[in-house]
């Protein structure tokens, strides 16, 4: 049994285990390879002045991130493993908890590790949308000063397919001339997104989503209140991501699903009652949850369904469907998808987002 699996253990089973954020997180579970590669750069010297961990949202990229920050920070002093007088090369990333390097960096307190994310907009006081060339100011600064404990300066930027172009190009002038004992690791969902002379400049390990079996062991030690068809159901509607799971949840996700699934069933007759109290209440003021949830859920319960019809799949949607040629439905896959991007970049009134993705599959359907 792995040290990972002792400590989830000791969590106590039927008992509800608090989520950590990724800094202050233990546990990482699927991802032996990507340990195991970056185990093998450590060992042999060859860390590169760039990282590039990638891989789909909430898979436990940036928990990788921070557990392979912390096992540089605790190599200080030790000798590499390998020598007659060296003690056995590591296995694993792992610190213990109790670790001072894994106590400090789970407080932030750590001078050896910046953290780099979305910063306060000072205007209207909220979290930005993307980062600006602001938030990543502090990092040339930080890495041209001498390690505080002799090691490396390492800076973790999550996520970097957040970076405006203005943070983009002041990250890639550093990867250009970087210092030594530098590290810099970037966290991204979506590395398409990225300036392509930054991903050249950065070895990438990529991760791949979870096994639902792993999705379902972490869905029952966080969520051990959910029913087990709930945990079933939210196995399904996040493949391979345990953070996606856990937002469905908070969100109330499974229960958007059901009413989706119920509205979809109607079709091409859509319950006008029923469908405009969904509406009402996904796009009530406030309920950004709820609205981020059904943006999401209605294009992937479409795709989803498209996918089964293409392969001869039985199921009421995907019958519906393959009555009507799967071209015209991905055209509205395509549609619905760009209704709910609209309303986020422009504002739309989110009530009426929702009733125009019902009716342009209405429509579709007749």
């Amino acid at each position: 049994m792995s040290e990972d699996d002792e400590r989830e253990e000791e969590a106590g089973e039927g008992e509800p285990a608090e989520i950590p954020s990724p800094r202050e997180n233990s546990l990482l579970l699927g991802h032996e390879a990507a340990e195991a590669t970056l185990l093998q750069f450590s060992a042999a010297d060859r860390l590169p002045h760039g990282l590039l961990i990638a891989g789909p949202h909430g898979i436990g990229k940036a928990t990788l991130a921070f557990r392979f920050a912390r096992f540089l920070l605790a190599q200080v002093g030790e000798p590499p493993g390998g020598s007659l007088f060296a003690s056995a090369a590591p296995t694993t990333l792992a610190l213990p908890p109790e670790h001072p390097v894994f106590r400090r960096i789970a407080s932030g307190g750590h001078a050896d590790l910046l953290v780099v994310e979305r910063g306060i907009n000072p205007k209207n006081k909220r979290v930005r949308t993307e980062i600006v060339v602001d938030d990543v100011r502090t990092i040339a600064g930080f890495l041209r000063l001498t390690p505080a404990e002799g090691g490396w300066r390492i800076v973790i930027i999550d996520t970097a397919d957040e970076m405006n172009r203005n943070a983009a190009n002041a990250v890639l002038k550093i990867l250009e001339e970087p210092p030594r004992r530098a590290l810099l690791i970037l966290i991204s969902d979506n590395p398409g997104r990225l300036l392509p002379t930054i991903r050249s400049r950065c070895r990438r390990v990529t991760l791949r989503p979870l096994p639902e079996t792993v999705v379902a062991r972490l869905i029952e030690r966080y969520r051990p209140d959910l029913k087990p068809s709930d945990r079933d159901a939210l196995v399904a509607l996040a493949p391979g991501s345990i953070g996606h799971a856990l937002e469905l949840a908070e969100q109330g996700g499974i229960a958007l699903h059901r009413q989706l699934l119920e509205l979809l069933a109607a079709l091409p007759n859509l319950d006008g009652l029923k469908l405009h109290s969904f509406a009402e209440k996904a796009g009530r003021w406030g309920n950004d949850d709820g609205f981020r949830a059904v943006a999401e859920l209605l294009p992937a319960t479409l795709a989803r369904a498209i996918t089964e019809a293409a392969g001869g799949g039985e199921g009421n949607l995907a019958q519906k469907l393959r009555g009507h040629g799967l071209d015209r439905w991905v055209e509205v896959w395509e549609k619905i998808n760009h209704l709910f991007a609209l309303a986020d970049a422009v504002n739309l009134d989110r009530k009426q987002v929702v009733l125009n993705a019902f009716f342009a599959l209405e429509e579709a359907a007749r």
